[in-house]
């Protein structure tokens, strides 16, 4: 479920610059998702492309992931390594919108 409602990806925070993605030159957003499994509850930020984002992602909605992928990185700034793990996603989509549209009969 959301955890922190989509915000823009800043690219550069001197300048404010919004990151966008290379291949389609979409806006990139910036989505943290509370993944729960096994008694563990993790906060996940996602990066994904603002075509991808549908429905209303407040706090608190049950979404579904398209197209996950996890990548290690790892750099040197100042003389200290950093390293982690970067989440991307093609599409976050609601699922409350799938639940409330009425069924045809």
């Amino acid at each position: 479920m959301v955890a922190k409602a989509p915000q823009p990806k800043v690219k550069d925070r001197r300048t404010g610059e919004i990151a966008t993605d290379a291949e389609t030159g979409a806006q990139l957003m910036t989505v943290d998702v509370m993944f729960a499994a096994n008694d563990e509850v993790e906060i996940l930020s996602l990066t994904v492309p603002e075509p991808g984002i549908s429905g209303e992602l407040a706090m608190g909605t049950p979404v579904a992931l398209t197209g996950l992928i996890a990548r290690p990185w790892e750099n040197e700034f100042n003389g200290q390594k950093r390293h982690g793990i970067a989440f991307r996603a093609v599409a976050v989509t609601s699922l409350v919108d799938t639940a409330a549209k009425p069924k045809a009969a």
